[in-house]
């Protein structure tokens, strides 16, 4: 993993509250960082909702092996984030990023009006009956994101957790939902469905496989937080991905789309 004094400060600086943020499914706090005041985020164990389909107690886990896999691709997609202990006990603290005001790299249009250099993933009505269209941004950061979701078989990449700074970058965030065995891949990031994969995301993809390997740092950080049975289907859904050798399309029988998608 990558030496990132950001990181020492998420882990050994005092942990002060100062808000929650809403809304949110689960706990989700405003946080300061000792006397430097660094902002972040902090969401406790103790503050997770229970779900169907996830273990209880695992969510803060799986936000942390997200930032694992992002920080072992070198894409930068999830903002440095670690797991300490916290006035709520023990959870998941990540870095406080500040977005672009008017930046929206995903976003609702009337339907038919696709913005040059976006590209559209549905139509849809809107709250006043009106016909609109989900598109979001063609640009390489957001691309990769798309990748990364589904090498981590996201299940709820909305719209709000796309998080555009101002170097152009795009951030990803809220990733606790990851790495189920089953294929859950749920997003509003379907504009590349069914395109190649570039040299550069094929590269990434296989970077992960290799650090899946038997003994590898990448595979024993990932069973230090995920099961044994989940961090094999990580490496047979990267080797899948590398088969097909393009982004998939949605899938029968789970809903491709988050609810709602922002």
């Amino acid at each position: 993993m990558s030496a990132d004094p950001q990181l020492t400060d998420l882990l050994q600086a005092p942990l002060v509250v100062t808000g929650r943020i809403l809304p949110a499914s689960n706990h989700t706090f405003l946080a300061t960082l000792g006397d430097a005041g660094v902002q972040c985020v902090y969401k406790p164990q103790s503050g997770e909702r229970p779900l169907w389909d996830f273990t209880d107690g695992t969510l803060a886990a799986r936000e942390y092996a997200a930032w694992v896999v992002s920080d072992h691709l070198g894409w930068d997609i999830v903002p440095p984030t670690v797991l300490r202990e916290g006035p709520a006990g023990p959870g998941m603290v990540q870095l406080w990023v500040d977005t672009v005001d008017g930046v929206e790299p995903v976003d609702v249009v009337p339907a038919g009006h696709v913005p040059p250099g976006f590209l559209h993933v549905l139509d849809a009505v809107g709250a006043d009956d009106e016909p609109v269209a989900l598109v979001h941004e063609d640009s390489p950061a957001l691309r990769r994101m798309a990748v990364f979701d589904v090498v981590t078989n996201n299940t709820d990449r909305k719209g709000g957790h796309v998080l555009p700074v101002a170097s152009g970058h795009r951030h990803g965030v809220d990733h606790g939902v990851c790495f189920h065995t089953d294929d859950k891949l749920r997003t509003v990031l379907w504009g590349w469905a069914g395109s190649r994969l570039t040299v550069e995301e094929r590269g990434g993809v296989e970077r992960v496989v290799a650090g899946l390997a038997p003994g590898a740092a990448l595979r024993e950080a990932l069973e230090d937080l995920l099961t044994v049975v989940e961090v094999d289907a990580i490496a047979r859904r990267c080797e899948r991905l590398l088969r097909s050798g393009t982004l998939p399309l949605p899938a029968p029988g789970w809903p491709s789309i988050p609810w709602p998608p922002f």
